[in-house]
């Protein structure tokens, strides 16, 4: 039995995204990192709470295009307002720990996979849109490691965030890169599909 609650249904959350978001990049990369941390769950044994760490990677960026000085900050506020639970709302802003003004700090393991995995899904969606499939699927991990080695390539995913966050759970870098991109690359045509209904 699941130990986590969200508070509202996946319909409820794409409609609280969508209220204070209208740029299509960040509606896209909530759904990404929405998939993504689903994988996640599922991959890690934490299969009763894949809705939970779901919706959190869907809504992980709800007051970003607004309120961009008050990231993580402001996100409470929206939250609490569409029903959401306290837990819900510590694991959101916990992703912003150390590089905003909030003071929740990633605890439980679903919150630092969520604080690993947001930057390099950037990253990756950006080296995949290079390839001539534009996809993650036929993509290589020596490949992403070369991108991600450049510091140019997506100079606004950053490194730092990436190596931190695979510190945090104890993992090799290596290993966070290889699990994030097969995570995008099995669950690409999901992505796609919601994009397409929620932009």
């Amino acid at each position: 039995m699941s130990i986590l609650t969200a508070g509202v249904s996946r319909e409820t959350a794409l409609e609280t995204l969508k209220k204070y978001n209208s740029e299509p990049f960040h509606i896209r990369h909530g759904i990404t990192v929405s998939h993504v941390m689903g994988w996640f769950a599922d991959t890690l044994g934490y299969g009763e709470d894949k809705e939970f760490w779901s919706l959190v990677g869907l809504m992980h960026d709800v007051d970003f295009e607004k309120w961009p000085e008050e990231h993580c900050v402001k996100a409470p506020e929206l939250l609490a307002e569409a029903g959401f639970t306290d837990e819900f709302i510590h694991a959101v802003c916990s992703h912003g720990w150390g590089m905003t003004g909030t003071d929740a700090k990633p605890e439980l393991e679903m919150e630092k996979v969520l604080f690993a995995c947001d930057e390099l899904t950037g990253l990756i969606g950006a080296a995949a849109l290079m390839r001539p499939s534009k996809s993650t699927k036929d993509m290589e991990l020596k490949s992403l490691k070369k991108k991600y080695k450049d510091k140019k390539f997506a100079a606004g995913c950053s490194r730092e965030c990436i190596a931190q966050g695979a510190e945090n759970l104890g993992w090799e870098l290596d290993a966070l890169l290889d699990k994030t991109l097969q995570a995008m690359a099995q669950t690409e045509d999901a992505i796609e599909t919601e994009t397409a209904e929620n932009t």
